[in-house]
């Protein structure tokens, strides 16, 4: 079997990195994210996952990188990432509410020994509730969500800010879409059942 690594900090792609089963090891990537505008966020995300797999490439002759990115785009089709601060989560929050928006998971395999990558991309639509001012405080303090892109965990207490959601795999919501994994992993022949 290939090493597989996990080109990520994020505590929430380690976790559903878990649920395949697979050994694999997990390395910090070495590029810096970058928001832009004038970019669709597919091609952004798709970009972004493969930059940070081939970030970390020079340290594994011979393994698959996966790489993930995630963008928001809101209702008005603005991109947008990590609120980085209690108080933009609030304002994020406050904007949302009542409306559908969009995230964009970009994965990415990139193998270190040949330097053949694929790269793809997944959706998944959340619907807000309307809520008061002092609710969304009350989750931002909670929860803290300043390390995610939309503002909230859907893994936690996140799921009582939603109306409605749809898309293949929910967890492209968290961050690492495992249906999409199974299948790239497939044309590298890795089978994870």
């Amino acid at each position: 079997m290939r090493t597989l690594v996990l080109a990520s900090t994020s505590p929430y792609r380690l976790q559903l990195m878990r649920q395949l089963e697979l050994s694999f090891h997990v390395a910090a990537p070495r590029y810096k994210e970058r928001m832009d505008s004038s970019v669709s966020a597919e091609l952004l995300v798709k970009h972004q996952a493969l930059q940070k797999a081939k970030s970390i490439a020079k340290n594994y002759d011979d393994a698959l990188i996966i790489g993930s990115d995630q963008v928001f785009v809101d209702a008005r089709h603005r991109v947008l990432g990590k609120p980085g601060t209690p108080e933009k989560a609030i304002e994020q929050l406050l904007e949302m509410q009542g409306r559908k928006h969009t995230f964009y998971t970009g994965l990415a395999i990139y193998d270190s020994a040949s330097g053949e990558s694929l790269t793809e991309f997944d959706t998944f639509s959340v619907s807000m509730r309307e809520l008061t001012q002092v609710q969304i405080m009350h989750y931002v303090a909670k929860e803290n969500p300043v390390d995610c892109a939309g503002s909230f965990k859907i893994e936690g207490l996140g799921i009582a800010l939603m109306e409605k959601m749809s898309g293949n795999d929910y967890n492209t919501l968290i961050g690492l879409p495992l249906i999409l994994l199974v299948s790239m992993l497939s044309h590298f022949d890795v089978e994870v059942l």
